[in-house]
């Protein structure tokens, strides 16, 4: 039998232990991106309720502000209420500030609300715009909340 009969069950043996180790370190590999995958949906599912929570602040403030500006061009007594609901309104405008990943939404976010502020210090000059301003809002609010993901209903390019 000789030396291989000594040395053929250790080296088997020798081989088990490095099969064993490779294969523990694999599924510790696998294990972690499973981990790393979970952590990252859940990061993402909270970042979108607390932006859902801040957006619909926000849309609240800003019909509030214009119903009370249209209000106030129709002769009725809101100014002290309307200044009170801009100052809401850009609270609510630096929240979604804190809480937005991209440039898009705070830039979008920013520029509708100071079209409502112009429409309640009477500049309403166009509606078009400030819909459009909302619409834009609305569009980044959403590439946000899921990036990369197409927005039904709406028209590639359009926005």
């Amino acid at each position: 039998m000789g030396s291989w009969g000594v040395l053929g069950p250790a080296l088997l043996s020798l081989a088990g232990v490095v099969l064993g180790a490779g294969g523990s370190l694999f599924g510790q590999y696998l294990v972690s991106r499973v981990s790393a995958r979970q952590l990252a949906t859940q990061e993402a599912a909270a970042h979108r309720a607390e932006l859902k929570e801040a957006v619909l602040k926000f849309l609240s403030v800003a019909s509030q502000v214009e119903k009370r500006s249209i209000a106030g061009r129709e002769g009725a007594p809101v100014e002290a209420e309307l200044e009170g609901l801009v100052g809401e309104l850009w609270l609510a405008q630096a929240e979604i500030d804190l809480a937005a990943r991209t440039e898009a939404l705070r830039g979008n976010a920013y520029r509708y609300a100071f079209r409502l502020a112009g429409a309640a210090g009477g500049e309403l000059g166009q509606a078009g715009g400030l819909r459009e301003a909302q619409a834009r809002f609305m569009d980044a609010a959403y590439d946000d909340m899921w990036p990369g993901r197409r927005r039904e209903g709406t028209v590639p390019g359009s926005a």
